[in-house]
């Protein structure tokens, strides 16, 4: 059975014995060097900032210092902070992952506080679809204006596709002069796909044929359709997320986002 201070057990000299597992840290630097082969920065930065903020509340410990207990009050302590549910459940999972890796790989004995942290239900309000009034009116205005975000906007609207697939898409993904102009949809280097099975060809059609059409017309020499959103490493999803979500929010119902 494990103990709350394991690590801090005297010995039968009654001095204190130093635990010999890995610190938080040096977990981390062990997960990110095996598991983040080929992954880009954002793998990267989300272990880092997930680790950091266990640090912060809790101090970088050994793996077996910590408890469950500490678990617990570390998800009381970021759910004050008015992080949702679905945030305190990523970060969680991060540090799950991080110190499972430890524990097989040098062989520990100790358990994972982290593993069974139970988490409330998440209150917010469930993603609402978009009403199909309100997405023409959506795609008559991105005519209009015509600027990179809403040829970004227009060609999610008659795709289907995810946010990040379409941010981070190269001009060679597009094939707009074939006999069906389509999407070849594939991970790059700087965007991956969610799972194996996201790699699809996707028909352009509607709004989204004129969408990639503007997109490639205006990109002055670049190999992102959307150079905006991605810097060479890595697409930044978030940012076009909260910019499309900003514009979007005075023009559809209450919960309605992409």
């Amino acid at each position: 059975m494990q103990l709350p201070a394991q690590h801090l057990m005297r010995d039968g000299s009654g001095c204190i014995e130093a635990s010999s597992a890995p610190t938080l840290s040096e977990a981390r630097d062990a997960y990110v060097r095996l598991k983040g082969v080929g992954k880009d920065k954002t793998f990267i930065r989300g272990a880092s900032r997930n680790v950091d903020i266990v640090i912060k509340h809790l101090g970088d410990r050994p793996l077996d210092g910590y408890s469950s207990a500490d678990a617990a009050a570390l998800r009381d302590a970021m759910l004050d902070r008015g992080l949702s549910i679905a945030s305190v459940k990523r970060n969680f999972s991060t540090i799950r992952s991080i110190v499972n890796l430890a524990v097989s790989e040098q062989g520990l004995a100790c358990g994972n506080a982290f593993a069974r942290t139970y988490m409330p239900e998440e209150n917010s309000k469930r993603r609402q679809p978009i009403p199909l009034d309100c997405i023409a009116n959506i795609q008559s205005e991105c005519r209009h204006v015509d600027d990179d975000m809403r040829w970004l906007l227009a060609l999610l609207s008659d795709t289907g596709m995810r946010l990040g697939e379409a941010a981070g898409l190269a001009i060679t993904d597009i094939h707009i002069n074939d006999k069906t102009p389509h999407i070849n949809l594939i991970p790059h280097p700087w965007r991956r796909l969610k799972t194996k099975g996201s790699e699809r060809c996707i028909p352009l059609v509607g709004e989204a044929l004129w969408a990639a059409s503007r997109a490639i017309e205006e990109s002055s020499g670049s190999s992102f359709l959307f150079a905006r959103y991605n810097r060479g490493s890595y697409s930044n999803a978030n940012s076009a997320s909260a910019a499309i979500n900003k514009w979007l929010k005075p023009r559809v119902p209450d919960g309605c986002v992409v």
